[in-house]
């Protein structure tokens, strides 16, 4: 059982700023202000604590897919996430038949009602074949708001965002459906001008799904949707941080254009994170891992992530060279606000869960707690 516990020494990176030799008090499974008497005190000098981080893109991970895995299989998905510091993660599906996606979406549901997820994130089927990635071209339609609206009433609730080819017919009918019902509508796998794209966000798309990825590049004189995306302040981008899917003079480009209330990083990650290489399947399509980056087995697309959010902070730090305050802002407060949870999770602060991360003075991941339970003791 979660007791209290008083988290101390540590350099605690809270909202205003980062404190030397802070604390965090936990009583139960919250962040309190003030110890209770009986709380033990784990002296932490010499890391960092910062909150834990929040995914709002992931397929799976461990051996496990959230689209086709059983409900055991997913939840050691959801686990192996934990081991590297996602405490709040979103379950995202890929392409598939409507009535198999709807299927799934109540699965997810479940789990959501459970609290073992955060919701649900549909990628496809309603994108560009022009820009499938990973997806199955013979399965992508349309996003008729119908079709639509009939996934977002599987999930029951729980649906948080669906990835659209906004410049398809039925596009920007779709967006304004989503802005009504509360679930967020993300440009990604699109063909899309700037005007066009321009015209998505002013209807109500507020996310970028994996910025540059399976999308037109950036010119000069068609500057296409990243320009439009970047430039716009209603606008969150999600980047993926692992070295394969961004050049770092994109990331830095994307990131400090936008800055760190506008990014979320994210994982995309599919079933060998956390896992090793192999052969796996996303949705119907073999997926070849080596050394780490997945890609088609026919084609050679790279085809999700095998990335962990552990890693990419690092590197976002070590690596990237970025302010660590900015990286927790990207990783944990930024998809925390867009998912509409930064009330319960996102930052370190009295009333929000006891969600938090421990990490080594060269940023390596030493302790997880969830809810004041340790899901990695650093001791």
């Amino acid at each position: 059982m979660a007791t209290s516990k008083v988290l101390a020494g540590a350099r605690v990176v809270l909202p205003t700023g980062t404190v030397s030799g802070g604390r965090v008090i936990v009583d139960g499974t919250r962040i309190v202000g003030s110890a209770p008497a009986d709380a033990e005190t784990l002296d932490l000098t010499g890391h960092w604590l910062v909150p834990g981080f929040v995914d709002m893109h992931n397929h799976g991970g461990g051996g496990a897919s959230f689209t086709n895995g059983t409900v055991e299989d997913i939840l050691h998905g959801v686990h192996t996430h934990r081991l590297h510091g996602t405490t709040t993660l979103v379950a995202s599906t890929v392409t598939g038949e409507m009535d198999a996606l709807a299927q799934r979406a109540g699965l997810l549901s479940e789990l959501a009602e459970q609290g073992e997820i955060a919701g649900v994130h549909f990628e496809g089927p309603f994108i560009s074949p022009c820009r499938k990635g990973a997806h199955s071209e013979s399965l992508l339609r349309h996003p008729d708001p119908a079709e639509v609206r009939k996934l977002i009433d599987a999930a029951r609730g729980q649906a948080k965002m669906v990835t659209l080819a906004t410049e398809l017919p039925g596009g920007i009918d779709s967006v304004r459906l989503l802005a009504e019902h509360g679930v967020v509508a993300a440009i990604g796998h699109t063909d899309a001008t700037y005007e066009q794209t321009a015209a998505a966000v002013d209807a109500g798309a507020t996310v970028a799904t994996h910025l540059y990825n399976a999308m037109p590049g950036l010119g000069h004189r068609a500057p296409g949707p990243i320009a439009a995306l970047l430039e716009d302040e209603r606008v969150t981008v999600e980047l993926i941080d692992d070295g394969t899917h961004l050049h770092p003079a994109a990331f830095q480009l994307a990131f400090h254009r936008a800055g760190a209330d506008r990014v979320a990083l994210i994982t995309d990650a599919m079933d060998a994170a956390g896992f090793g290489d192999g052969t796996y399947h996303l949705g119907p399509l073999e997926v070849v891992v080596s050394e780490g980056v997945a890609r088609l087995a026919e084609g050679g697309a790279i085809a999700g992530s095998t990335l962990t959010q552990d890693r990419a902070f690092q590197r976002a730090v070590t690596i990237d060279g970025l302010p660590v305050e900015d990286v927790v802002t990207a990783i944990s407060a930024t998809p925390a606000k867009v998912l509409g949870i930064y009330d319960r999770v996102g930052s370190l602060e009295p009333g929000k869960d006891a969600d938090l991360v421990v990490l080594d003075a060269d940023f390596a991941l030493k302790g997880v707690l969830r809810k004041g339970e340790w899901v990695i003791d650093p001791r």
